[in-house]
């Protein structure tokens, strides 16, 4: 061993080569070092929570590392199949043994003249068996011909492979697969075997690690392991990763195209307006900060868009449209990352997840919602649910240049392609004298044929069928298309080898619009080839229609452009003041309910608030509700409004309710279909745990559903009670029971002198809307006095059990 690594210091003196180039092979020798040993830790460690699970369970308790099937009780535990597993593995393992070695090794010798010595010296596929974490039905949400299930797949393996090709070994030590698989049992059947056919595919791309041995250990040097971890991940997104579907039919003669490639379930088309208060990430020399150059990646599956970047702005404005196809809902979810553009490495300055099922339900969503994985930042999205319908006469041009309608093309087969493009000549027999022997065996050959579909300015690729005249693709594509009148499909076959063309075609989509479904099933005549040579395809045309949302949600509450409370006032002298929102860059535009405010007659234009009776009172939301009803729009499954708490003022009228500006939205925070709520009084089980008066403070509390948080909204107290002489400076601590945790408490900023602070401040505590129900919220009040001052720090607390509310309405009270 010490001779071979002297042996390259030695060679690299003797051939009088720079020192440098020893310090790079030392680097990256070190660093291949570092990450053999962090797969191997990696999967010691996964194999330690295998073996003692209980230890593990119990440490993840502190960490919160818990399984899905403990957050949410929709996903069930399925420890008898984990069981079932655990018996068949072996016998798995040996059918496995027997088809790598009679099928897949005969065709990797096929592929290529270089790989005719491969041989498998070793398959053994270990003792651990894939465990399934939890399962998810769907029942409600789909068809009911139908069965959905969600898979949490977790493979740590010690699976053991090794492969001989030209004397070199390469093999695989050691796998970890996480991923989630969607199971989709269709059609359900009333005769044996009662289900038609099984469709397997990821939602996402699982995250696969692999422990390699022999030769192919050199895949794990920097720079390589990056690049071959992604292409094996993109080659198992090409074939089990949405839109593409593994079908297996368990029933004779059963048609399975339409279970392998169905129509999208709709379009989500996402404007990216603008964000805010973002994170700070350039720095020089590590001191002075300086402003960021954001840039947005947004992500549907495995379509990834990217926005285009901003120069030194914090509070960047974007003004994009993006679209992508929704194939499964419920499941998808719409990802959006923010980074900071640098020469070097990008710097991540926050993430966002969207449910598109919720979307889908409120069918145009406007609002800002805050980032999670950062510090601060607030991005405004506005979404549009687009709906396939099969009407020509929304297939008008969209005058801003968007998409009205969607092509989808099920690329089936080709039948009797030309060897090469010299054979056929626009139809015609074009034999050519080629001298060299060796050329005219290698175009002796069938081609290796793909298919390059374009409409527009987008091409997409098909897969490569190997030397086959009649070769089948069976793969679906989508296209966005503007003008559906104008715009044409263009096909050409393509000859991998020679990269030469073996046939076009032009499809004008105007001839899908002669048929009343908007679809095409037929051969096509290829141009540029043989006179039999066609080729097999069907399209289906779609018009989008952009959905309006349902008055009857506006009503409930759950429009997510309603606007959120009104803050309270605040008495400064004799004058009136009115606090403010939060600073926000740019406030989305008021709602039709608010805009009821300016149209109301103005006969109660001289009517004044008392001050005396109105400080520090809150302006209660029933006013704008009531005020809305004066409109004409009462509605008579709504009650009069609430009683004021006691020592509130009376209604203000309409001026004192137009100098007031009402906050960003709480529904900002992150939901989408339950965003939004109506404030009224709730009859909250709240004990101060004495009669005397100790001050109020004012909550807005409700349930994020689309970011599975409780939000808390502090806006402020009134009427504290002091501690000292010398005045109190207030703050409010949060806890959720029954976690007391240091690291869970929330905390607000520290008033300086005052008996009704306002503070406006929000915090979310990421837990289930289950696990939320059974918390208790835990709130004090209390005064930032000097470590060592004998003044009473609490001034009031305040205990809500979350139980007996509404969460997903939510609440506002003092």
């Amino acid at each position: 061993r010490a001779l071979l690594c002297l042996g390259p210091v030695y060679l690299a003196g003797y051939l009088g080569l720079s020192g440098s180039w020893l310090l790079l092979a030392l680097a990256l020798w070190l660093c291949w070092g570092l990450i053999r040993r962090g797969k191997r830790d990696r999967l010691a460690a996964a194999f330690a929570l295998l073996e003692d699970e209980r230890e593990a369970v119990c440490r993840g308790l502190a960490a919160r590392h818990l399984p899905a099937w403990v957050h949410f009780p929709d996903v069930e535990r399925v420890e008898w199949l984990n069981k079932v597993l655990i018996q068949a593995w072996p016998y798995f393992g040996t059918i496995m043994e027997k088809t790598f070695k009679e099928v897949l090794e005969p065709k990797i010798r096929a592929k290529s003249v270089h790989l005719k010595t491969c041989t498998f010296t070793k398959i053994h596929f270990g003792e651990k068996c894939p465990r399934i974490n939890g399962i998810k039905a769907y029942t409600k949400e789909i068809d009911r011909r139908q069965v959905t299930l969600d898979l949490q797949i977790c493979y740590i393996g010690d699976c053991e492979i090794h492969m001989d090709i030209s004397k070199f070994n390469l093999g695989v030590k050691g796998v970890q697969l996480y991923g989630t698989l969607r199971v989709i049992l269709e059609p359900l059947l009333t005769d044996a075997p009662f289900v038609g056919a099984v469709t397997l595919f990821f939602m996402q791309k699982p995250h696969l690690e692999i422990n390699w041995a022999g030769m192919s250990n050199l895949l794990d040097v920097p720079g390589i392991n990056v690049m071959s971890d992604s292409l094996i991940q993109d080659f198992i997104a090409a074939r089990l990763v949405l839109p593409n579907r593994i079908t297996v039919p368990l029933k004779k003669n059963m048609n399975i195209a339409h279970l392998k490639f169905p129509v999208p379930q709709g379009v989500i088309r996402v404007h990216l307006l603008e964000a805010e208060n973002l994170v700070q990430k350039d720095n020089f020399l590590g001191a002075i900060r300086g402003k960021s150059d954001p840039y947005a990646l947004l992500r549907v599956g495995t379509v990834q868009y990217r926005s285009k970047t901003v120069s030194r702005d914090l509070n960047p404005i974007w003004n994009e449209t993006f679209e992508f196809v929704v194939h499964e809902v419920p499941g998808q979810d719409l990802e959006v990352d923010l980074y900071d553009e640098d020469p070097d490495k990008d710097d991540f300055m926050g993430s966002l997840l969207i449910g598109l099922v919720d979307v889908m339900n409120d069918k145009t969503v406007d609002e800002w919602f805050p980032l999670s994985k950062t510090t601060s930042g607030h991005l405004h999205l506005k979404l549009e649910w687009l709906s396939l319908v099969n009407d020509q006469e929304k297939l008008h041009e969209d005058k801003k240049g968007l998409s009205t309608a969607i092509l989808i093309v099920y690329l089936d087969s080709a039948f009797n392609l030309p060897k090469n493009h010299f054979e056929y000549s626009n139809g015609e027999c074009g034999a050519k004298k080629i001298k060299n022997n060796k050329y005219l065996k290698k175009m002796e050959r069938e081609p290796s044929s793909f298919v390059l579909l374009t409409v527009g300015n987008k091409t997409q690729k098909s897969k490569t069928c190997n030397f086959s005249k009649d070769p089948t693709w069976g793969q679906a594509f989508t296209f966005f298309v503007h003008s559906a009148h104008s715009q044409s499909l263009h096909i050409e076959i393509k000859d991998k080898e020679r990269d030469s063309a073996l046939g076009t075609s032009v499809v004008c989509l105007s001839h899908l619009l002669k048929d009343p479904n908007m679809t095409l099933d037929q051969r096509f005549q290829l141009d540029h080839s043989s006179s039999d040579s066609f080729i097999k395809m069907k399209l289906v045309l779609r018009a989008l229609k952009v959905e309006e949302p349902d008055p009857q949600r506006v009503k409930a509450g759950v429009n997510a452009s309603k606007p959120g409370p009104v803050r309270a006032t605040e008495k400064a002298g004799n004058q009136q003041k009115f606090s403010s929102p939060p600073q926000v860059s740019k406030v989305p535009p008021m709602s039709k309910d608010s805009a009821a405010l300016e149209s109301l007659p103005k006969k109660d234009s001289g009517e004044e608030l008392d001050a005396k009776d109105s400080s520090g009172a809150p302006v209660p939301c029933e006013i704008v509700s009531s005020l809305d009803e004066a409109e004409g729009k009462q509605n008579p499954e709504h009650g009069p409004p609430s009683a004021l708490p006691s020592g509130a003022a009376a209604m203000p009228t309409l001026p004192v309710l137009q100098e007031m500006r009402v906050a960003p939205s709480v529904t900002s925070l992150g939901s989408l279909p339950s965003s939004c709520f109506e404030l009224s009084s709730s009859n909250l089980d709240i004990h101060n745990g004495t009669e005397m008066p100790l001050g109020e403070i004012q909550l807005t509390v409700r349930y994020a559903s689309i970011r599975q948080s409780l939000v808390v909204l502090v806006n402020g107290c009134r009427n504290l009670v002091p501690s000292s002489n010398r005045g109190v400076d207030p703050y409010v601590r949060i806890y959720l029971l029954p976690d007391r945790r240091w690291t869970s408490r929330k905390k607000t900023s520290v008033k300086k002198k005052t008996l009704n602070p306002q503070y406006d401040e929000k915090f979310e505590f990421f837990e289930s809307l289950e696990n939320v129900k059974k918390r208790t919220l835990d709130i004090a009040v209390k005064n930032n006095r000097p470590f060592i001052s004998q003044e009473r720090k609490e001034l009031g607390k305040v205990r809500i059990d979350l139980s007996q509310e509404d969460l997903i309405k939510g609440f506002a009270q003092w």
